[in-house]
């Protein structure tokens, strides 16, 4: 490790030990035209509020970027960005070269004291291609309510005017193969910037900074502006918390634009979701004034069973929970609950139990709700039914639940269960608008037809297709990569799969044994691979840490969207061993290592971030045997990811939403078959790690 990242990891450390100490005026940063915090071009010291997640698009001259900005804790934030340059070909007819992506980091060292600036290092395009590329230490003071004011030191691109020197020694050449660029970190010149940012107004701000980037690309290289000053300053304006514009003068000759949208998936846009509020709990008599109420003989009663089942079913429908089956003794009752539209699981087994109390005769006094997931038990949950009485009206009362509710294994369906004949085979199909991003400003909007057929537990039949309405997406021939195409004919699929079949599958889904789930997947998996795909997964109940092994053998379909396999004749068997563990407060880690579609070997380590209401940021990176070379632009593979509920912004019951993953290149190393129904986040929910954060809820 070089000298100097054992001093920056140091740095690290002893900064973070110094944060003990109580902030004084801690303060949320603005973002800047690179859609990181900062000041207009320049980076700042400050961070955003923890969890924050924002889309920029900023217009600087000829040069446009698209960012996505994630707050992953309270001090360390990333970015990705796509960058394109207008007339990148002028002085140099034919090369191309007019787009980039990028991913930054930063970490806030120091936060905000009495006396002490707030101090953040930062990585800029840590593994591009050298047109972004630059790290920086920043810190920012606040004076008073309204004055900011930075100053910094920075290397690479922020390197590159105004130097004082080269502390660290010379900056190697950047890795033309987007590998971390790390020899490079905080190498060759460094040039100071400075700036200051002034809050007019609740709604106006004034910036103004002195920028250590040089342009030279832009400038001398490409004559695509002129860099006359290295003063910048505009104004921005922002009306409410999700919003903000800004408008500013940039090195003497240009106009800038930009537009930030910031979201906090903490908080609902809508305040919450949309819904029947819930049937209060139906107290029981007590047993001295109606002890004929506790008599167990009911049980001997014929169609007992068939109308208590009926009843609950009734009850339950309108919240989109349909019984599965239902069990019972005189003192204890067992439902098997399928949900299909509340999105937090605590509220549907809440709204299960509140049911319960009013359909149940009073000697049932256990309630064992089992939330099913594709035909499988996910856990059992025991709720004493005189603690949904006593408590439903104490304060804090889901902390004094949740203390004597206990959650297990769901076991099997027992012997005796009364199911309902009329809830199998079930058909399900939907005609909804899709859209396809390849990239953030690139991709197509079409319709998607969906159907499934579930004619058993655990046993389903599911396909869509997929017909392109508008498309902007590039098309191209095929792929040079030296690799097998298992990824990098993309394009050719959506140019000639339109309309396409996009999967058509059956599934098995088991509990094998106690804390054991599989899922075998026979058929047509994804647009471009169909095969058959088996998984294990050991996951107990409480436990933080899942195991599983996947096994597929797939072949590469046709770019037609249609059945065949023709075209490639390739073929291929994949598989991975793969551990999960939840590190609390929403942060989910996940390593696999094996095999993947292009024949190479290695691993992916992924980290998450979960919040109770749905929304979900990530980002991977993998590692195989392939060389960066062989691998393409990016090197190897890593991206983020992000998923946002649709109730979130619409606060409507549904557990539908929208994904995206967002990589710097493509490549055909370290890719996986997509499978829908992966075993680990199916069942996820209704254990007491996905229980646990919306609890609350349960009452609800």
């Amino acid at each position: 490790m070089h000298i100097l990242q054992i001093r920056l990891l140091a740095l690290l450390a002893a900064s973070t030990a110094l944060t003990v100490a109580p902030a004084h005026a801690e303060s949320t940063g603005t973002l800047n035209i690179n859609g990181a915090t900062g000041l207009i071009d320049m980076p700042s010291g400050e961070a955003q509020k923890d969890a924050t997640f924002s889309f920029s698009t900023s217009q600087a001259g000829p040069i446009t970027r698209t960012t996505f900005s994630f707050q992953f804790s309270e001090r360390l934030s990333a970015s990705f960005r796509f960058q394109t340059w207008r007339d990148w070909d002028t002085v140099i007819p034919g090369d191309s070269k007019e787009t980039d992506r990028s991913i930054d980091l930063r970490y806030q060292i120091l936060k905000e004291g009495t006396w002490r600036p707030a101090l953040t290092i930062g990585l800029q395009d840590m593994t591009g291609q050298g047109l972004f590329s630059s790290e920086y230490v920043a810190a920012t003071k606040n004076f008073g309510d309204r004055l900011k004011v930075t100053a910094g030191l920075g290397w690479g691109r922020l390197g590159s005017y105004g130097s004082i020197g080269a502390p660290f020694g010379d900056r190697p050449p950047v890795s033309p193969t987007g590998t971390p660029n790390a020899d490079q970190w905080f190498r060759g010149d460094a040039a100071p910037f400075a700036g200051v940012e002034y809050r007019i107004s609740d709604t106006w701000t004034f910036k103004g900074e002195y920028s250590s980037d040089a342009y030279v690309t832009e400038d001398e290289v490409r004559g695509l502006f002129d860099r006359d000053s290295p003063f910048n300053f505009g104004f921005e304006y922002q009306r409410n918390p999700n919003m903000r514009f800004g408008v500013y003068s940039l090195y003497g000759s240009e106009i800038g634009l930009t537009f930030h949208v910031i979201l906090d998936p903490k908080s609902r846009l809508t305040g919450g979701i949309a819904g029947a509020a819930p049937a209060p709990v139906k107290a029981r008599p007590s047993r001295a004034t109606d002890p004929d109420a506790y008599d167990g003989g009911w049980v001997t009663q014929a169609d007992a069973g068939s109308i208590l089942r009926k009843n609950l079913a009734k009850r339950l429908a309108a919240d989109g929970i349909a019984v599965e089956n239902l069990a019972y003794t005189e003192t204890t009752v067992q439902v098997r609950i399928r949900n299909s539209r509340i999105d937090a699981g605590s509220q549907a087994v809440g709204r299960t139990a509140r049911a319960l109390s009013h359909v149940m005769p009073a000697s049932v006094e256990v309630f064992e709700i089992v939330p099913v997931v594709n035909g499988m038990g996910a856990s059992k949950i025991t709720i004493r039914r005189s603690d949904l009485e006593g408590l439903e009206y104490t304060a804090d009362n889901a902390t004094l639940l949740r203390e004597r509710v206990i959650v297990t294994d769901a076991g099997p369906v027992p012997a005796y269960a009364i199911g309902d004949e009329n809830l199998y085979p079930r058909f399900s199909w939907g005609l909804r608008p899709a859209l396809r991003l390849a990239e953030p400003a690139k991709g197509d909007i079409g319709l998607r037809l969906s159907a499934s057929y579930n004619f058993a537990p655990g046993f389903v039949v599911a396909g869509s297709v997929y017909k392109q309405l508008v498309s902007n997406t590039d098309l191209g021939s095929p792929s040079t990569s030296p690799l097998p195409h298992v990824r990098t004919d993309g394009s050719r699929y959506t140019e000639f799969g339109d309309p396409a079949l996009e999967r058509l599958t059956f599934a098995w889904y088991a509990r094998p044994a106690p804390d054991f789930y599989s899922r075998i997947t026979v058929g047509y998996l994804e647009r471009m691979h169909a095969g058959v795909s088996g998984e294990l997964l050991w996951k107990p109940v409480d436990s933080q840490l899942a195991l599983g092994i996947e096994a597929n053998y797939t072949r590469q379909r046709d770019t037609d969207g249609g059945l065949g396999f023709d075209e490639y004749d390739y073929d291929v068997v994949t598989g991975h061993v793969s551990a999960y563990y939840d590190f609390g407060n929403g942060y989910l880690g996940q390593l696999d290592v094996g095999k993947y579609l292009a024949g190479d070997v290695g691993a992916t380590i992924s980290i998450d971030r979960v919040f109770a209401n749905g929304w979900r940021v990530g980002a991977f990176a993998t590692v195989t045997d392939v060389s960066a070379e062989d691998f393409g632009e990016s090197g190897f593979d890593k991206g983020i990811r992000f998923t946002i509920p649709f109730n979130w912004a619409l606060g409507t019951e549904t557990r539908r939403g929208f994904g995206m993953t967002l990589r710097p290149g493509s490549g055909d190393g370290g890719a996986r078959v997509d499978v829908d129904g992966r075993l680990y986040e199916s069942i996820r929910e209704y254990h007491t790690d996905g229980l646990d954060p919306d609890w609350g809820r349960v009452w609800r």
